[in-house]
């Protein structure tokens, strides 16, 4: 587990980005939002649109370390520049899960479910159930 001062420095530019960020998410991002946010899953704390060294991730549960990610149509495009950016993340020691913008919009039960699932399994390897 990464300790609180582990965490990377994240660029100070970020901050304000990510503020303008959380203002003008995605439907995406508002819909998982609704589902994450105030302990919903399993008990954690999840804050969006977290810096992260020279990152803005979409979701970020500091006690498991795991960001999660919303591919949009905008990824298509950059799926290198995507695995650079995961692989630098993960690297780091943070957990990435990648979920799709269609099937947070289309079915966003499957998708909270495997999150679920995920922070579940990450809290029994740690030793929280």
């Amino acid at each position: 587990m990464i300790a609180l001062t582990d965490y990377p420095a994240y660029e100070h530019n970020l901050k304000a980005l990510a503020s303008t960020l959380r203002k003008n998410g995605t439907l995406a991002e508002v819909l998982l939002w609704q589902q994450l946010k105030k302990r919903q899953i399993e008990g954690y704390r999840f804050i969006r649109q977290k810096p992260i060294g020279r990152y803005i991730v979409d979701f970020f549960c500091k006690e498991l370390s795991l960001v999660i990610e919303i591919d949009g149509s905008s990824h298509d495009i950059r799926g290198e520049e995507d695995r650079k950016r995961q692989k630098e993340l993960e690297d780091m020691g943070f957990i990435i899960i990648r979920v799709s913008e269609k099937d947070v919009r289309y079915n966003i039960e499957s998708v909270v479910e495997g999150i679920r699932q995920k922070v579940m399994q990450i809290a029994q390897n740690r030793g929280r159930s």
